[in-house]
């Protein structure tokens, strides 16, 4: 996997990525990171990326020339290439007016060979970068950032963990929050695990007992089908109390509905 990034601040990338899975990575050889600094492909003296937008308003916007410049230099194939799915690359537009970037986003994203992110600055971006250059327009949340470099940090450390080889257990990729769907041929979670699609299950290590507080004890007793009940259910609790949006996603097996139900109750009690 080969990810290029365009930005202004070519140094802003020199930490988020020197740690962790994304350095490991790397290191073995499984991604590539290469970062452009767009002021390279500017014509004047000033290395002008910026220019006030037509019809007045506050602030500058990214001009359309050093962008399209640059990336007509990396050798990319068409938009109409890329958006056909005729060439296993994309140019990703970071956006506040984007898509949502998800897990599943992730997903179809590990399936490129290569990405290159355009990373907007100021108050944005000229459109005809988004409607003629970039293939995909892409948000890490509803809110606003400075610029596009910490979205595409985060975008490529969510991605760098499906390409494989970089998570030293293939499965923990599957077993983790939000990860609703497996590859055809992919071994589902195993009889300790299941919490895909919903927020993850509470996780204990040693002591078995730290400042009062204990380990529960099913987690201990060594039995694998009370394990894998315990952690559903309380996949399902956390879910249902801080994102229950996610539920209405979920194929719920007849054992969630029953979990549900007893946690519904078990809540309607606390509250009288």
């Amino acid at each position: 996997m080969k990810f290029e990034i365009v930005t202004i601040f070519p140094d802003f990338f020199r930490g988020p990525l020197d740690y962790g899975i994304v350095r490991r990575a790397r290191e073995a050889g499984l991604i590539e990171i290469l970062t452009h600094d767009l002021r390279a492909f500017t014509t004047d003296r000033h290395k002008t990326v910026d220019d006030r937008p037509f019809g007045g308003g506050e602030g500058m916007v990214l001009k359309p020339e050093p962008l399209f410049a640059c990336a007509e230099a990396l050798g990319l194939a068409s938009r109409e290439q890329r958006l056909a799915g005729s060439a296993k690359e994309s140019v990703i537009l970071l956006s506040p007016q984007g898509r949502m970037f998800t897990q599943g986003v992730a997903e179809e994203l590990a399936g490129l060979e290569r990405i290159v992110f355009i990373c907007g600055r100021y108050e944005g971006v000229d459109e005809r970068v988004a409607e003629g250059l970039a293939d995909r327009e892409i948000s890490i949340g509803d809110y606003v950032l400075s610029g596009g470099e910490l979205g595409a940090a985060v975008i490529m450390d969510a991605v760098t963990r499906l390409v494989p080889g970089a998570l030293g257990n293939e499965a923990s990729a599957r077993q983790e929050s939000f990860t609703a769907t497996l590859k055809p041929g992919a071994d589902g979670p195993d009889s300790t695990c299941g919490s895909g699609g919903l927020l993850d299950y509470p996780h204990y290590t040693r002591p078995a007992e730290f400042r009062g507080m204990a380990v529960p004890e099913v987690l201990v007793g060594g039995n694998h089908e009370q394990i894998r009940r315990w952690r559903r259910r309380k996949a399902l609790e956390k879910t249902l109390r801080h994102r229950p949006d996610l539920l209405e996603k979920q194929a719920l097996s007849e054992e969630d509905k029953k979990f549900l139900a007893e946690i519904g109750k078990e809540e309607k009690i606390g509250r009288e």
